[in-house]
């Protein structure tokens, strides 16, 4: 008696502290906690918590909040069906300054308990927003899960859940309770202070399910938030964080739901792959919105319960009326829980104002993320501070089949633009790793034993299709009728049909005949007509055989036509394909030299028009001089197409086991032995003499100084616009339309009049822009003029082209740099002249024209009716200008009275606008019967909308001044500058002559010291030379064999003994060029005969 008495009066004097205020209830608890954690008087604490229950139990439950600041109380689980332990209720205790059990997680714990045992047990689980912890608690009493987290931000409820916890883990003489597994809640439940999952990440804790109920109204006061959440804070705040949530930087504020999506987002990374989240939303902001607010980051979601609540007294939804009055959006409320008519908050607000009772719905969500380890991937890398692109992204799908190829497309493109801090450089021929997944697709499907080295990327069919005939330059070719779309309309109007025995003609004398979709009429035509170049398709009845395939072999091989054969309709990307006539037979027999596989792949679920090409031959002529012809005439395939369906071939490769599929033994037909055409002459020249990657020393480390690729950092404003434009959907033209953006760019750049111009012709690079530029020079019977000291690579694709090309002779006296007086001295002598010329700066020397130089210049042209090509796509990076207008062009523009005169700019974005090996080219034209003449060479590879909406992100960006782009853009100038200043002073030191650079990513350097010498080289030349007597034109072949350096000759810059280095590496790449520059040095003093 003496004991109980003693008992009674500690619980008197615990409730008398409690009854002074909610702070002092607070302290007396947290006093009951310390003894609760400490073993030596957990049961005692227990047995005393059980006395003041049966003491408050007098009182009304009504006012015991408001009388003792706290309560505690049974929480009946008998009602709920399934509920299979023998426990049927939970004790509880409750504070006012923490979320107190009600409707919302009622019916939370209602949809939950849809669920079967297998749902938890044995499970990881967190709970976010636990309040008092009664759902934690529960989870675990019910289904035996391995752990419960239960989370909060609010300190004092996590201490009223551990509280909780003890109260069930104990019974009421302290004694613990175990479960069939012979377990107490104790081993189960742990409750953490947490905002959000920030304990399970700080802990590296991964989970197996997450479950939430937590706060989705947009705070009235924001600024609440920035107080410093402690136990110490007054009730009032802490019972705020249980019904409203500042903002979290997420496009779903706007609807209150921020928190929500920051959850959920922090799920994706703490859920293991095959984990569940399940949430409880109210209905405020629309089903709609509620459910998208999951798909679209990638979750799929099914309602587990819904229901209707009234709306708490003391919410203000008077934000959300705000919020209707700025927008279109209408939140969802009802009059009363009978109404099934939707309301909107602002009629809500007045019906509740005026005593009327409002309701919501409430629904409980299961998702469940599709692709799991993708999207983690994206996610992760959104989190490093993309925040438009995170807005942007929707992995929302209605079909399975679009979700099954973007999700691991951008889950592919997050982790290649977070690994590397620059777009790598890729061979001409393409990918390497695109080309590899194609052989082992072809190896695997169709057991086909091809390599890397026989397949050739490009932009597209067509463009494939045109350089196969530039290279070759038939007088006759029979092109399937589908397949002539984009070719030049000279080619399609010819009636030239005569042919002459391995004869090569001009682009202009090239007759294109067109020929029915079928290969018994294509044969006859072969036979009649004796094209040199035969490009066809079969029909889809043709497919299935190999019969068809093989007579047009043996049509072609007769007569020495070289057949280009094309399969796009008949490759099925597929881990089922059907049968294919064509691959099958490329399984038992190899591809004769004469003939080539054509394949456009165009069919995806996702990016309409996104097109990439390949070409299979197993002649190593053909396949080296595709590869450098698509080098000269176009630069490269454009990255992200291949990196799309490189992935598309993965999916389809990534569950075969390797090497389990032998290849059957295959024949080798016999070759034809009469005359069939080769390639044009114009052709092996401009590609024995420009300077292209030399696929002969591809398996040799070679260090590039040679490449108009710039490899410094790529800005994340640059990734971030990538990744978003792959990332949306429903992209409006308006958003990827770049007119007004090019215009308002060089008008402000360049102070040239584009609004005033007719055409913007867009293209994958500017090189392929100029291309075609050429070839209108030449259909005017113009002359192309090339000033000494300009881009090799132009000069040799003019070449190819078999333009009529004259050289401008500059001096060392101006720097290698045009003058009036150098112009008017040629074009004087020069019928129909088209100048090109580079700037401001000038690629390769790094000098700059001034705009007093320029204008002069072209006043110049203007006297003599000069077409004018002016590359500006190597400018952008010059080291000390200030002024964003460098030249003004429209003064000589508006002067201009000589109707033969014309200005067409040509620019680009690689280094400009710092997006590296992401090439994009833009063609300004102003003269109309040139227009007209561009429009008659209608194969130009033109950049996907992709890009377009990531250029154009980015020419706002340069429009509206962004610092972002502006300071990274000033980082680049003083790297080139500081790599200029480098190399300068190892170029002397190694006994180069160097002419100093104002910018750009390249300068040019004299070999004096070398002039002169022979030596031995390691690895011989293709002629079998192992000897060389050094120059300004063999110096490149001498470096590249003894130091793995590759620069550019002085045949490529086109001055006398002067070549050119390329600045724009990588760190690491460039400290091992100046090394190599040492040892080069090294090598020829030390070696020279």
């Amino acid at each position: 008696m003496e004991l109980k008495g003693t008992g009674e009066s500690e619980v008197e004097a615990f409730l008398a502290e409690c009854r002074r205020s909610g702070d002092g209830a607070y302290n007396a608890i947290k006093g009951i906690l310390e003894r609760l954690d400490n073993v030596e008087s957990r049961k005692e604490a227990r047995v005393f918590l059980a006395s003041v229950q049966r003491h408050i139990a007098a009182t009304d439950s009504h006012n015991r909040l408001s009388i003792f600041h706290f309560n505690i109380h049974d929480l009946s689980l008998s009602s709920y069906e399934g509920f299979q332990q023998n426990r049927k209720k939970l004790t509880m205790m409750e504070l006012p300054s923490i979320f107190i059990p009600e409707d919302w997680s009622f019916t939370f714990f209602e949809g939950i308990n849809r669920y079967p045992d297998s749902m938890f047990k044995d499970r990881t689980v967190t709970e976010l927003g636990c309040g008092n912890g009664w759902i934690s608690i529960a989870l675990a009493e019910k289904w035996s899960p391995q752990k419960v987290y239960g989370l909060d931000i609010n300190p004092r409820a996590v201490k009223v859940a551990r509280i909780n916890l003890y109260l069930n883990s104990l019974d009421e003489n302290g004694f613990p309770i175990y479960d069939d597994e012979g377990k107490t809640l104790l081993e189960r439940v742990e409750f953490h202070e947490s905002d959000l999952l920030s304990y399970c990440r700080e802990h590296n804790i991964m989970v197996d399910r997450i479950v939430a109920c937590i706060p989705q109204i947009l705070n009235p006061n924001p600024e609440a938030m920035s107080k410093l959440i402690t136990e110490n804070a007054s009730e009032e705040f802490l019972y705020s964080l249980s019904n409203y949530c500042a903002l979290q930087g997420f496009v779903e504020d706007q609807f209150g739901l921020g928190l929500i999506a920051r959850a959920a987002e922090e799920g994706i990374t703490s859920i293991r792959p095959m984990g569940r989240m399940i949430f409880n939303i109210g209905g405020r902001p629309g089903q709609a919105v509620c459910e998208r607010l999951f798909e679209r980051r990638g979750f799929r979601i099914s309602k587990l319960w819904q229901t209707k609540v009234t709306q708490a007294a003391d919410t203000d939804i008077s934000a959300l009326v705000e919020i209707e009055k700025g927008s279109r959006h209408r939140f969802e409320f009802f009059m009363g829980l009978v109404s099934d008519e939707p309301i909107c908050a602002r009629t809500a607000w007045a019906y509740a104002k005026s005593g009327g009772p409002i309701s919501h719905a409430l629904s409980v969500y299961s998702c469940e993320l599709r692709q799991p380890n993708h999207v983690k991937t994206i996610f992760n890398f959104l989190k490093k501070g993309f925040h438009e692109a995170s807005s942007a992204l929707d992995l929302s799908f209605k079909d399975d089949l679009v979700a099954d190829e973007k999700i691991p497309f951008l889950g592919y493109l997050a982790k290649v633009l977070e690994e590397h801090s620059f777009f790598p450089y890729e061979p001409p021929a393409g990918s390497t790793r695109f080309r590899n997944l194609i052989v082992h697709f072809m190896r695997i499907y169709h057991h086909i034993p091809l390599t890397p080295d026989n397949i050739v990327i490009f932009p597209s069919r067509s463009v494939a299709i045109e350089h196969a005939l530039r290279l070759f330059s038939p007088c006759l070719a029979l092109v399937d009728q589908n397949l002539t779309r984009n070719l030049p309309k000279q080619w399609l109007t010819s009636l030239s049909i005569q042919r002459r025995t391995n004869e090569k003609c001009g682009p202009e004398a090239v007759t294109v005949i067109e020929a029915p979709h079928r290969s018994d009429v294509m044969i006859e035509l072969i036979k009649k007509l004796k094209p040199q170049i035969v490009v066809t398709g079969i029909a889809d009845f043709e497919a299935k055989t190999s019969s068809a395939f093989e007579q047009l072999l043996d049509a072609t091989r007769l007569i020495g036509s070289r057949l280009f054969l094309d399969m796009s309709d008949h490759l099925e990307l597929s881990s089922l394909p059907g049968t294919n006539g064509i691959l099958k037979y490329l399984a038992t027999n190899a591809l004769p030299s004469h003939a080539s596989i054509l394949c456009g792949l165009v069919k995806n679920q996702v990016y309409t028009d996104l097109e990439v090409a390949f070409v299979i031959s197993e002649s190593e002529e053909v396949y080296t001089s595709l590869a450098k012809t698509m080098e000269l005439l176009q630069s490269r395939t454009p990255l992200f197409s291949q990196y799309y369906y490189g992935c598309l071939f993965h999916e389809l490769l990534n569950f075969q086991l390797p090497d389990r599929h032998q290849t059957a033994k295959r024949f080798y037909p016999e070759e034809y032995s009469g005359n069939m055409i080769g390639i044009a002459d114009s052709a092996v020249k401009a590609l024995q003499k420009a300077e292209l990657s030399n696929l002969e020393l591809r398996d040799v480390d070679v260090i590039h100084l040679d490449l108009d690729q710039s490899s410094l950092t790529v800005p994340s404003t640059v990734k971030e616009a990538v990744f978003e434009s792959f990332a949306r959907q429903n992209i409006i033209d308006a958003e990827t339309d770049l007119g007004l953006g090019i215009e308002d760019f060089v008008k402000g750049k360049f102070g040239f009049p584009a609004d005033q111009c007719n055409e913007i012709f867009l293209g994958d690079s500017a090189l392929a822009l100029f291309t075609k530029l050429v070839l209108v020079c030449m259909q005017e019977g113009g002359t192309l003029c090339f000033p000494t000291g300009c881009n090799g690579n132009y000069v040799y694709a003019a070449e190819f082209l078999k333009a009529s090309i004259a050289r401008i002779p500059t001096s060392i006296e101006t720097s290698f740099k045009l003058t009036d007086k150098i112009v008017e001295q040629f074009l004087g002598s020069v019928e129909r002249p088209w100048l090109y010329i580079s700037g401001p700066t000038i690629n390769p020397t790094g000098l700059i024209y001034t705009s007093e130089e320029i204008c002069s210049i072209l006043l110049a042209c203007e006297k003599y009716g000069a077409r004018v090509i002016l590359d500006t796509s190597f400018s952008g990076l010059e080291f000390e200008t200030t002024d964003s207008r460098i030249w003004n062009l429209e003064s000589v523009l508006l002067k201009s009275l000589n109707p033969s005169f014309s200005l067409s700019l040509l620019g680009g974005s690689s280094f400009e606008m710092l997006t590296g090996g992401l090439e994009f080219g833009y063609l300004i034209m102003t003269h109309m019967p040139l227009i007209e003449a561009f429009k008659d060479f209608p194969c130009l590879s033109r950049p996907h909308g992709t890009i377009k909406y990531t250029i154009k992100k980015l020419l706002t960006m340069c429009g509206q001044k962004s610092n972002v782009l502006l300071e990274a853009i000033c980082e680049q100038k003083q790297i080139l500058k500081k790599r200029f200043e480098q190399m300068k002073k190892m170029l002397l030191h190694c006994g180069w002559e160097v002419i100093d650079s104002s910018g750009g990513v390249s300068m040019v350097a004299r070999p004096i010291a070398y002039e002169g010498k022979t030596i031995h080289l390691k690895q011989p030349l293709n002629n079998g030379i192992n000897e060389l007597k050094l120059d300004g034109d063999n110096i490149r072949e001498a470096m590249m064999r003894t130091a793995g350096l590759c620069i550019n000759s002085s045949l490529w810059t086109g001055i006398p003994g002067y070549c050119r280095f390329a600045l724009a590496l990588d760190d690491a790449g460039f400290q091992k060029a100046l090394q190599s520059l040492g040892t080069f040095k090294n090598y020829v003093f030390e070696n020279s005969l």
